[in-house]
């Protein structure tokens, strides 16, 4: 029969008899894909939504000024808008302002309010000169909401709004709608908001619009000698790059994961089809014998692979895009940032990311598959029509010295630094230690059985006979071992990271939360701070031992990076440590030098050193300090600095605080002291906090963090676990009459059974062995490479014993009951019929 004919009929047998074992496979290709494929949609809709609204409130303007540490005088406004190269300038005041949240509406935190000089602003943004009433804009108390804000604040036109400013409140009156995309934003008279926020004087940015000819680049140049040091030009799209610059890391981590995942499914194709191919070792040789050549039939079992990958593509990408709304249906397009909060964005279907998604899929199943399909084209047909050739050539694949090397590169990749701060050789790693696991487990499964043997079985005849055959098949066994060895790890590997990191968290939080009570009036960026004179009312009250105040805010050190946090409040340079968590040992700063302490995410994203001298600008001048220590913090992943208040005060001009820290006296009672310090103060302005309530609120953002995560490491077992079933499944039937002879020489069927059990809790012990030692060495990867190239986070290593305990003998207990079922299907047939066919 010619092979042009054979051929397709061939492959319509063989992948409808892939059975459970194809199906599992093409689930796991499909939960990868759609992981990716979500991911995907969801950062690309909410880059490609603030980028928009960008673009939309910068109108026409071509350059942007903007203040590094939030404000700068407005004097610098004239001087550039009578520049010979500024065809138009419009002067702005960006505010994040507090809405005081009520007791039914926690939703209610921050809103963006911009100032605007609206005669100004329509020379740049058209869209502002269409206002339904302008003339409101230039009424102090008078103020107009996009979409995103009416809805968020559940407000219409003539109703008013209440914002924080300081310690008080400050009632505005909606004027109507604006129609600017992108998160919840506020348009209001420029001078009206300086007056309401205590900014008088004071500028966020100016938006420029060059004359016709004058180039962006040269004009920036020109235009740079004339800004203080706490202002710089930048395009007006820069604060969307940071955007999708700060969600940067946590989204690559994200599409990683996913490849993981579809490196498992690969592995699932690959344990599938090299059972399969050992199954139909014969046919296919004498399919070889009747004509079809060795080509053809790489094409042939590729081409089985493809289909599965194709299938598991599709379905996953159907899957991402269902993920993808779901996610911005539910807990919107924050990616792990405050910089997509409140935006509402879409993600319809991308075509061209769906293929991309698509053939990634494929090509993990074709991949997956290769090996076991050069294996058997390269074996000569008459040798594979001989009965016993499949462990022989499983066989030939026990050498660990493969693997080893793999091993030494993996070490070698988790060495190397980070690429554009991303770990891809730490993602290297993990698939070289994976890949290097899967190598090596026909060796270390035979060593293993080896020692196996010398269990005390006391005469047995099921295990004795369990572990025999499993010993002369370990290289089948190691096939069907591998997806799940590769579950386990990862399973174990991220199990033991988050227990790290939380267990990290933990002592963190116990080391700065030494206070009794901690005073808030708002975030960094805030409308929301408390004056001199109501600092002076707190420290006065009954009861306080002491307190200490404390200011944060933001500075933009980098126009591609995103702003870093100051955090100003007390440290003794000579004990810091007592203070701040530490990294390394501190040192003294010089004489003369005003020390700071910089997180780890400064020291990794920056290069600053401890001793090292650097600037910060403040107060429109170069301020000179001295790095005197590194610290872990947990909180802000863009970069912190601390700095002495006082230092700061001094440098600023600035000494309102937005946090508080109080000790209370001897017999004072602490929810008394919290009750007297917020009643002095309007309701919602001020939030009183317990350490201990703060701690239980941010372990249970941990958790629901990393709530994915657990149902992550749940799906690879469950289909790990899956594969195993199929391929054991696979094996039990195969051996249909060796089943039957048995029962000819006396076993009966509890027997039988007995045996598989033995041999699924053998299978379970192998692939746990492997799976934990290989997911220990994935932990390191991941808590010393990734998440320190990625977060710029350390933490302590802690190994869950106690839950991995669980997991191993959920694992095992599993295994077993595989087994069993496999051997109820295995002892359907009577034994007569089993052994009819060696007749």
């Amino acid at each position: 029969m010619p092979s042009l004919y054979l051929a397709p009929e061939v492959r319509r047998l063989a992948l409808a008899s892939q059975g459970w074992r194809g199906l599992v496979a093409v689930l796991a290709l499909a939960l990868g894909v759609a992981l990716g494929y979500g991911v995907h949609r969801v950062h690309s809709a909410a880059v490609a939504e603030t980028e928009g609204a960008a673009r939309r409130l910068a109108g026409q303007a071509d350059l942007v000024v903007r203040a590094v540490d939030g404000g700068m005088d407005e004097a610098l406004y004239p001087r550039l808008a009578t520049r010979p190269e500024v065809a138009a300038a419009s002067p702005a005041l960006e505010l994040e302002a507090k809405v005081p949240a009520k007791a039914d509406d926690r939703r209610r935190e921050r809103l963006r309010i911009l100032g605007l000089d609206i005669f100004r602003a329509s020379e740049l943004q058209p869209i502002l000169a269409a206002l339904p009433e302008p003339t409101d804009v230039l009424r102090p108390d008078r103020l107009f909401l996009n979409p995103a804000a009416m809805a968020w604040l559940g407000v219409r036109p003539g109703d008013r709004v209440t914002v924080q400013a300081g310690v008080r409140e400050v009632a505005l009156q909606v004027a109507g709608t604006v129609d600017l995309p992108g998160r919840p934003l506020a348009v209001m008279d420029i001078a009206g908001a300086q007056a309401a926020f205590g900014s008088l004087g004071r500028l966020s940015r100016i938006d420029l619009r060059l004359r016709e000819g004058v180039g962006q680049d040269q004009a920036a140049r020109d235009l740079a000698s004339l800004l203080p040091v706490g202002a710089r030009i930048e395009l007006p799209t820069a604060r969307a790059r940071q955007a999708a610059e700060f969600t940067r890391a946590y989204r690559v981590n994200l599409d990683m994961l996913a490849l993981v995942a579809l490196f498992t499914g690969g592995l699932l194709v690959f344990s599938s089809q090299a059972l399969a191919v050992v199954r139909r070792r014969r046919q296919l040789a004498l399919l070889r014998t009747l004509g079809l050549t060795r080509r053809e039939l790489v094409v042939l079992l590729l081409g089985e692979a493809a289909v599965l990958g194709v299938v598991g593509g599709i379905l996953g990408v159907v899957l991402g895009q269902g993920l993808a709304n779901l996610l911005l249906a539910t807990t919107g397009a924050d990616l792990g940032g405050a910089y997509f909060r409140g935006l509402n964005a879409h993600a319809a279907l991308h075509l061209p990311a769906a293929a991309a998604f698509l053939g990634l899929g494929t090509l993990a199943a074709v991949l997956g598959s290769l090996a076991p399909v050069l294996e058997v084209a390269k074996a000569s047909p008459a040798r594979a029509l001989r009965a016993g050739d499949e462990e022989e050539l499983f066989a030939r694949h026990r050498s660990p010295w493969p693997g080893l090397a793999l091993v030494a590169l993996g070490g070698a990749a988790a060495a190397l630094p980070a690429v554009a701060r991303l770990p891809f050789f730490g993602y290297a790693a993990i698939v070289l230690f994976l890949l290097a696991a899967i190598t090596l487990l026909p060796w270390v499964a035979a060593r293993l059985l080896d020692l196996a043997d010398r269990l005390p079985l006391n005469g047995f005849a099921p295990a004795h006979l369990a572990l025999a055959q499993l010993r002369a098949a370990a290289g089948q066994v190691s096939l069907a071992l591998a997806p799940l060895v590769a579950s386990v790890a990862v399973a174990a590997a991220m199990a033991i990271m988050v227990g790290s990191f939380r267990h990290s968290l933990e002592d963190w939080l116990d080391r700065l939360l030494s206070a009794d009570i901690y005073l808030r009036t708002g975030t960094i960026g805030d409308s929301a701070f408390l004056p001199a004179d109501a600092q002076a009312r707190l420290a006065a009250l009954a009861g306080v031992a002491r307190i200490e105040f404390r200011r944060s805010l933001n500075l933009s050190l980098d126009p591609e990076r995103p702003p870093v946090a100051l955090l100003a409040r007390r440290v003794d340079p000579r004990a810091a440590e007592r203070t701040l968590p530490l990294v390394g040992d501190g040192r003294q700063p010089d004489p003369g030098r005003i020390p700071v302490w910089i997180s780890e995410a400064m020291q990794d994203t920056y290069g600053w050193q401890p001793g090292q001298v650097v600037e910060l600008p403040l107060g429109n001048r170069p301020l000179p300090v001295q790095v005197a220590g590194v610290w872990r913090d947990y909180v802000r992943s863009g970069g912190s600095i601390v700095i002495n208040r006082d230092d700061y005060a001094a440098a600023s001009g600035d000494a309102a605080a937005n946090e508080a820290a109080v000790w209370v006296g001897p017999g004072a009672a602490e929810s008394r002291v919290a009750g007297e310090m917020t009643g002095l103060f309007p309701a919602g302005l001020v939030v009183a906090e317990f350490p201990g309530d703060l701690k239980r609120l941010s372990l249970a953002i941990f958790d629901r963090t990393f709530a994915a995560t657990y149902a992550l490491e749940a799906a690879a077992v469950a289909v790990g676990l899956a594969g195993l079933s199929a391929s054991f499944a696979a094996l039990v039937l195969a051996r249909r009459r060796e089943f039957g002879v048995l029962r000819h020489i006396g076993m009966d069927r509890r027997q039988v059974a007995a045996m598989l059990a033995c041999q699924g809790g053998l299978l379970a012990g192998v692939a746990l062995a492997v799976g934990l030692v290989l997911g220990g060495v994935l932990s390191l990867v991941l808590v010393h490479v990734v998440n320190r190239q990625s977060f710029h986070w350390s933490m302590d290593i802690l190994v869950p014993w106690g839950p991995l305990a669980l997991f191993a003998g959920s694992v095992a207990g599993l295994a077993v009951l595989t087994a069993a079922v496999s051997g109820r299907l295995a002892m359907r047939r009577e034994a007569a019929l089993a052994v009819r066919e060696d007749w």
